[in-house]
């Protein structure tokens, strides 16, 4: 029994995998391996700090902490293994196999605790549940007490950790709310050169902070939020996005880029770019920059399918990347230069291109009355601009909307209710196949032709609900002056057009005179009615 061996064991789990595979241990160390993709995961023997095992959903877990801090988690033994590992860890590793117990009282209260990439939450010295913060994609304060955590979706997950996983209908943790109420004192700055006997000083030195803001930071370093491992290939610094609004740095690496900015942080795959834009503005001076992404990115209950970006079109940028020029040639096919002096938006939406290897689509051949590549409009209470491209609509940039042609049922045009104060406008509705309609309201009605040429043009049905008479009935107008009809029959009135020489109804009812009306007259109901001073024919009472 005391003897070395090799063991081998079928159908084990690696972390958070949905692969079985083979893992097999040796006096040196362990491996594991998935017979479908090839994928090895080792660890020496010298790296083994504790082991354990404890009941888990796939039946039961081998956890093995590593000096590093690291721990290492293999799921799918069942119950009969436990004697068999016990003898062979004491054997091999000259660990005993630690029984852990877990805490299943079901509070929602308790302590939290990190060792090395995992949070444990702790309830009565138990542990509850343990969260690897490798998979955290954001962290954020969402007020002095409470800290979000954000959990990548599969799709997030690097290339080796969603390669073969299968998808099925299951449910994802999204997201994890800690509520950390309290302040602590924590040293601020450096270490202070103060005596232990000067009280004052050492009071000095400290500084008072929210428990919440503590945890947030050490989630934030460990779960590499902050700074990264590795070398980044590019860092643009402080570059405005309008949606979500606010600046952030952007760090580009080979397969992942940082969206950091005061309160929120993101990793994001280039896997989960789908769609890339580059629109100018209508006002000449900025480009922006438009990234679609599936998953999106979260603020809370907010989602973001879309990073929309602005440059001003004429701030030129300087970089150098930080890549081999054999990897330049090599991986990326001589597509990115080692430097690059341009227009910000070119070397931004260049390495976007590249590294994501999605296509940038720019506008086209449409033109509006003005030339431009867009018209404005509004959505809802939102004003912002409608890009008419060769596949598909866009509007931005808030709510950012992406409207493919196939995706089109009809296009109506419309006038704004028929209302006086916007006939020069008039509204633009998408009718989609799924039954969902998108409204585009205060559109500049020169803006008319060129519309509906382009759509047409593009197989798509339209239909007109505007009235291009510019004839304006009394009747129209008494309905949206919301006028009510007196009992006298009033003559009958022409129709008239805007720009006859009258200004609207009200104009003309104030200049003409009603020669029944008697300035003198005392026996007014409403004077009687609103004046304290009126004396009639009834003896008034003054009251105190």
């Amino acid at each position: 029994m005391g003897e070395t061996t090799s063991v081998q064991m079928q159908n084990i789990y690696f972390g958070l995998g949905n692969e079985p595979g083979v893992l097999k241990f040796a006096p040196t160390g362990l491996g594991w391996k998935t017979p479908e993709t090839d994928r090895v995961v080792t660890a020496s023997s010298e790296e083994f700090r504790k082991i354990q095992w404890l009941r888990v959903a796939r039946n039961y877990q081998l956890r093995i902490q590593l000096k590093n801090g690291n721990v290492m988690k293999f799921d799918g033994f069942i119950k009969d293994d436990y004697d068999t590992l016990k003898d062979l860890i004491r054997a091999n590793y000259k660990l005993n196999l630690e029984i852990k117990e877990l805490s299943v009282k079901g509070w929602n209260w308790g302590k939290t605790e990190f060792q090395g990439s995992q949070l444990l939450f702790n309830v009565g010295n138990k542990t509850m549940f343990e969260l690897p913060l490798n998979q955290v994609a954001n962290t954020s304060l969402a007020n002095k007490n409470e800290v979000g955590i954000e959990f990548m979706q599969p799709e997030q997950m690097d290339e080796d950790a969603q390669r073969k996983i299968k998808r099925q209908t299951t449910h994802e943790l999204v997201e994890m709310r800690f509520f950390i109420p309290g302040t602590t004192l924590v040293k601020s700055g450096e270490d202070g050169e103060t005596s232990q006997g000067d009280k004052e000083n050492e009071a000095e030195e400290m500084e008072e902070r929210s428990a919440a803001a503590i945890f947030h930071d050490t989630v934030k370093e460990l779960a590499d939020l902050g700074q990264v491992s590795g070398d980044g290939i590019v860092l643009f610094s402080s570059v405005l996005l309008l949606t979500p609004r606010g600046r952030y740095d952007i760090e580009m690496f080979s397969s992942f880029l940082r969206l950091r900015g005061k309160t929120y942080d993101y990793k994001i795959q280039y896997s989960s770019i789908i769609k890339l834009f580059l629109l100018p503005k209508l006002d000449e001076i900025h480009t922006m920059f438009v990234i679609g992404l599936d998953p999106p990115i979260r603020q809370g209950q907010t989602r973001y399918p879309f990073l929309v970006m602005q440059f001003v079109k004429d701030e030129e940028t300087d970089v150098v990347l930080n890549i081999d020029e054999e990897v330049l040639a090599t991986q990326y096919d001589g597509k990115l230069e080692p430097k690059y002096e341009a227009p910000t938006y070119e070397v931004v939406s260049t390495l976007f291109k590249v590294l994501s290897q999605r296509k940038v689509t720019v506008p086209n051949k449409y033109r509006s009355h003005h030339s431009a590549s867009a018209v404005k409009c509004s959505m809802k209470a939102n004003e912002g601009y409608l890009y008419p491209l060769e596949k598909c609509f866009l509007f931005i940039p808030k709510p950012t909307t992406f409207i493919p042609n196939v995706d089109i049922d009809n296009v109506t045009f419309s006038r704004v209710s028929g209302n006086l104060s916007t006939s020069r406008t008039f509204d633009l509705r998408f009718n989609m196949k799924s039954g969902v309609d998108y409204q585009f309201s205060s559109i500049n009605r020169e803006e008319y032709n060129n519309l509906e040429s382009f759509i047409q043009s593009k197989g798509i049905k339209t239909s007109n609900e505007m009235n291009d008479d510019g004839t304006i009935s009394y009747d129209q107008l008494d309905a949206e002056l919301g006028e009510d009809d007196d009992d006298t029959e009033l003559p009958p009135r022409r129709s008239i057009r805007p720009g006859d020489g009258y200004k609207d109804d009200m104009d003309i009812d104030e200049d003409s005179v009603d020669e029944d009306f008697q300035a003198g007259d005392t026996e007014s109901d409403v004077e009687e009615e609103f004046d304290e001073n009126y004396v009639g024919g009834a003896t008034s009472s003054e009251d105190d």
